[in-house]
């Protein structure tokens, strides 16, 4: 299935790769790939945002784009280096004066950049959405219907797309700006400072996590294609590295994995259940936030904070009709093993589902790396880790990789198949509870270490405020 859905992209590629030995048996002289590995760094320009670029809690660097590239500069032998610009402009300036060897910054393929630049096969593809505030007005459902202010980044397809559109649609009302990035606009309309902006639909996602109240009018483009772009020089080593890279990249899985790892789980959006768990953040969570940075161990304490909300919505007096109970909702006989006296004690209850949880991890086979081996114990604690193994056979039997997240969780549903569960060990499962569970855990996670990072933020300002004041 992987492989046949990249079919026609990796067939772009070869085309691709085969026109850049030249045209009439001319041979181009080729030196900025060797030049790029004599100095021993990849030079790219980027934009920080959260689907490129951006530094994680302990300050390193993280992001879909980032891993992408990270693959792509160890594969030439080199490190990477980003320049990081805040406007599309000056981003497109630093490919021009040769300041950056490509740009990857989550970058569409148009008629009008593919004029002047040249772009590799795809990595992903998004929808663009015409984006307002929920409780501001009723929902337009096509472009004749919009009434009010529409703002987007200065340079981008969007403002492009606005240009072609004021000729069918002229009373829109729409400005571009170099001053303010996508995230910020997106802001911009939470706080009712505008009407309506347009987003793309991986950046909405991430970005709906924490304002759920951002709702989507319409899809204004579908199928848009993100790629890295190049300058038209007639040096095609690098540009052929990229493209034969992109192409290893959808044929080994690598970027259907990261895909996944970055906006797989924030898809499927409830706004209901979004503002209940933010509520939540700001009534419930501080009575335990504690208790859950005592005994998380080796695992970031919001991890466990958001296993813990999915399991019982933070109540420690929560109860199933299956027999489990309390904070971490654990069985009795696993509470019995952890030395568990009254599951309805909160610190108990913590304390003995963030061992569980630690022993999951840890049973797991080696060669599992994270984040993968993180998902599939949150899977085991759903599902026990007898039913996970089970499914990782499937996977294995039907050609997947037994140690990806994305394999396995294809496959746990069949448990619940009398073909597929009849040949396993531990037999019936309600395999799809737990793709669920981790899916859900996986979005409450996201969301607490955002917050969590805008409440450090906020009190390193206030201390700095402080400073200059005193």
């Amino acid at each position: 299935m992987r492989l046949g859905r990249y079919t026609s992209i990796l067939a772009v590629a070869l085309a691709l790769l085969l026109s850049l030995s030249g045209c009439g048996g001319e041979r181009v002289e080729q030196h900025q790939l060797q030049k790029i590995q004599e100095r021993g760094t990849l030079r790219i320009g980027t934009m920080m945002s959260p689907v490129n670029y951006y530094l994680g809690p302990d300050q390193t660097g993280t992001g879909f784009e980032y891993e992408l590239l990270q693959g792509f500069a160890a594969s030439l032998g080199v490190t990477l280096e980003l320049e990081v610009r805040y406007e599309l402009r000056e981003l497109w300036q630093l490919l021009d004066s040769g300041a950056v060897d490509f740009l990857a910054a989550g970058l569409d393929i148009t008629d009008e950049r593919r004029r002047v630049f040249r772009f590799t096969p795809p990595y992903h593809q998004v929808e663009q959405k015409l984006v307002y505030r929920q409780d501001s007005r009723e929902r337009p459902r096509d472009w004749t219907q919009v009434e009010g202010q529409i703002r987007v980044v200065e340079g981008s397809s969007h403002e492009a797309m606005l240009v072609a559109l004021s000729d069918h649609y002229p009373h829109l009302n729409w400005s571009s700006t170099p001053l303010y990035d996508a995230d910020e606009l997106l802001d911009h309309v939470m706080q009712g400072r505008l009407d309506f902006t347009i987003a793309d639909s991986h950046h909405l996602d991430i970005k709906r996590r924490t304002h759920p109240d951002l709702s989507i009018a319409f899809t204004v483009r579908d199928n848009t294609h993100l790629a890295w772009a190049f300058t038209g020089s007639s040096d095609d080593s690098l540009y052929a590295a990229a493209i034969e890279y992109v192409g290893h990249s959808h044929e080994n899985g690598l970027l259907v994995q990261l895909v996944d790892r970055y906006f797989g789980h924030v898809a499927q959006f409830n706004v209901v259940d979004t503002r209940a768990f933010i509520a939540a953040i700001q009534s419930t969570l501080p009575n335990y936030k504690a208790l859950f940075e005592e005994y998380a161990g080796d695992l970031d304490w919001r991890l466990l904070a958001a296993v813990a909300y999915q399991e019982s919505h933070w109540d420690p007096w929560a109860r199933s009709p299956t027999g489990v109970r309390g904070m971490m909702m654990l069985t009795l006989p696993t509470a019995q093993q952890l030395g568990v006296r009254s599951r309805l004690d909160p610190e108990q209850s913590i304390r003995g589902g963030a061992e569980y949880l630690h022993r999951l991890h840890r049973r797991l086979p080696d060669r599992i790396s994270e984040p993968d081996r993180t998902w599939m114990a949150l899977a085991a604690y759903n599902v026990g880790l007898g039913h996970l193994e089970d499914a990782r056979i499937i996977t294995q039997r039907q050609g997947g990789n037994p140690d990806y997240w994305i394999d396995v969780r294809e496959r746990l549903p069949l448990l619940r198949q009398n073909r597929y569960y009849r040949t396993t060990r531990f037999g019936f499962a309600r395999g799809d509870e737990p793709v669920r569970y981790v899916e859900n855990i996986r979005r409450y996670y996201d969301t607490l270490v955002w917050l969590d990072e805008q409440e450090r933020l906020s009190t390193l300002l206030n201390a700095e405020s402080d400073a200059i004041t005193r």
